[in-house]
């Protein structure tokens, strides 16, 4: 990989993970909006983050050691994952961002998240673990089907090749399963995400929590770590929505002027999926858990749909 390359890498990775919690804090502040209320400023994720990387941590004495690596595994699997993705440039992985190795990355994610609710030894933290086990069983086929389907559109599995291919064909390449694709992951985004109808960021009810049931035993410096993965999750499935399916205004040289329009351009998309996420999550209550299966079967018959529909027409 050339020095440049290795460059504007760096500089996606740290876009992305500067740039996450500013995203979590508008959506919060749309959904407040629409409530008629005031909500927390949209600088409010970075204060906590900032205020619990100060703050001492309180193990269980039920945890081993793997409770505190736990966190760290999964930041680095998401910055490991925002090294695949195309963020404003289509050349910079050089072929290491194949759309199997980020699937198996966000599943690293998910194990070792699920492994950490496990490792408190509180029930809740089961219940939180088992509850994403369910979802997780549905969302991986619909991810892989869904990006099998552009993929296929393309003639190539790296991520950055796809982009750059739908980038360069233009309006030529829309499709009935380009959208059927995309309309399949925003609802494995929601469901990756913990987001309502599957589940309630902003509360920590036992009785319905998924992703917060999980991370009910973390404190300080882990639990920030935690939440900027979890920030940094969200973020990667929305650049997954806005370059891999609809990547215009990417770039694809290293012209100042193009790399200014591609950062313009990625801003824009991930504040209207943002404004997406936040209005979809006021329009809709969340489910109950056994009817959960139902919304998640939709968007793999969406997927599914997605692969048929290409080779059919």
């Amino acid at each position: 990989m050339a020095l440049i390359d290795v460059i504007i890498t760096l500089t996606e990775v740290l876009f992305l993970l500067a740039l996450s919690p500013l995203l979590s804090g508008i959506i919060r502040k749309i959904k407040a909006w629409i409530q008629c209320r005031k909500g927390p400023g949209i600088l409010q994720p970075y204060r906590d983050i900032w205020k619990l990387l100060h703050k001492g941590t309180v193990m269980s004495k039920e945890a081993s050691w793997l409770f505190l690596l736990i966190p760290y595994i999964c930041l680095g699997a998401m910055l490991c994952l925002a090294v695949m993705m195309p963020v404003f440039y289509t050349g910079s992985s050089n072929g290491i961002g194949d759309m199997v190795a980020a699937i198996y990355m966000l599943a690293i994610f998910r194990f070792m998240m699920v492994l950490g609710g496990l490792e408190g030894g509180s029930s809740f933290g089961g219940m939180g673990s088992s509850r994403e086990m369910m979802i997780s069983a549905i969302v991986e086929p619909t991810l892989l089907l869904s990006i099998f389907s552009v993929a296929a559109i393309s003639g190539t599995t790296d991520l950055s090749d796809i982009s750059r291919y739908f980038a360069s064909s233009g309006a030529s390449v829309l499709s009935p399963s380009l959208f059927l694709a995309a309309a399949a992951i925003f609802i494995s985004l929601m469901a990756e995400n913990s987001r309502v109808p599957f589940d309630n960021p902003a509360t920590h009810l036992e009785l319905t929590m998924v992703h917060e049931g999980m991370l009910l035993e973390y404190s300080g410096r882990e639990l920030a770590l935690m939440e900027t993965a979890s920030y940094m999750r969200l973020t990667i499935f929305m650049v997954i929505l806005s370059n891999i399916f609809f990547p215009w205004g990417i770039a694809m040289d290293l012209e100042a002027g193009a790399l200014v329009i591609a950062i313009v351009a990625i801003v824009l998309k991930l504040l209207l999926i943002s404004v997406a996420v936040a209005v979809t999550e006021s329009l809709m209550a969340k489910l109950r858990l056994f009817r959960l299966p139902n919304l998640l079967t939709i968007s793999f018959t969406l997927s599914l749909l997605a692969v048929m529909s290409y080779y059919i027409l």
